[in-house]
């Protein structure tokens, strides 16, 4: 029998270790599930939709006044106490700034027919404004700083990459993207710990953020029968299953519930 030698074995040892390394199915089929461009046009003639409202069950919670005597120019701003955003409630108990989102992947291949506008996110008072916002991947969030003082936006995503950028008065506004949908990236400002929002980050156009009087909207919607996910920031999510009819629009609610109905 020939002998091999122990140079040429373990180059065999290396070759086959680079190969291992490289082939690593699981990261290669996430990359290109994640790469795919959505191909398939909705018909809007069958096209149909969901809306509703989403309300807070009990008492809401007594929200801290933020503390902004660490920079005067940001308690000037504001001539009464700010509360928390955390739960911003309207009459009746409605709940604004709670996603709701139609959880299915087969929706990814749907191609959206309207253009895609920057979504804004404005520092004004020393606060995010809005306080949570959503969008798609690849498109553009325009951060502007409206104050008289320098904000630090730093951005904390876990599946897309983390940026962290000084923004004086003046400056022009901050233009980044998400390539990877991901849940409630949290938004800070470095100079000024109170400041905080959430970006959400969908790749396909089958989401809203409820108003002040917890109303939301999801049009073009494909017929099918889908669940539907609410998140709110405090109190978690709710699902519902709703069935989409062609040219029909569908009314669902959801309803969140403060502990014990006392808002704690």
């Amino acid at each position: 029998m020939k002998k091999v030698s122990s140079h040429v074995a373990a180059a065999a040892a290396l070759v086959l270790l680079v190969a291992g390394c490289g082939g690593n199915s699981s990261n290669s089929s996430r990359q290109a599930t994640n790469s795919e461009t959505p191909n398939v046009t909705v018909d809007l003639a069958t096209a149909g939709s969901i809306s509703g409202t989403v309300k807070l069950e009990g008492k809401p919670p007594v929200l801290r006044a933020i503390n902004m005597s660490a920079e005067p120019a940001c308690e000037k701003a504001h001539p009464a106490p700010v509360p928390s955003p955390e739960v911003a409630t309207g009459e009746g108990g409605t709940l604004a700034n709670v996603v709701v989102y139609v959880k299915s992947d087969t929706l990814s291949k749907y191609r959206s027919n309207t253009s895609i506008q920057p979504v804004e996110l404005d520092q004004r008072g020393c606060m995010y404004q809005p306080h949570v916002i959503a969008l798609r991947t690849g498109q553009e969030l325009e951060v502007r700083n409206d104050d008289q003082t320098t904000h630090n936006v730093h951005a904390l995503p876990a599946d897309n990459p983390e940026w962290n950028k000084s923004q004086p008065p003046g400056a022009g506004p901050i233009d980044q993207t998400f390539a990877q949908p991901e849940m409630a990236i949290p938004i800070r400002c470095n100079v000024h710990p109170w400041m905080k929002a959430y970006v959400f980050v969908f790749k396909a156009p089958y989401y809203a953020v409820t108003d002040k009087g917890g109303q939301f909207e999801i049009g073009n919607l494909p017929p099918g029968t889908y669940t539907v996910e609410a998140w709110q920031e405090k109190y978690g999510v709710e699902d519902e299953t709703v069935t989409v009819a062609p040219k029909q629009s569908e009314q669902i609610s959801f309803t969140f519930k403060a502990p014990n109905g006392s808002g704690e």
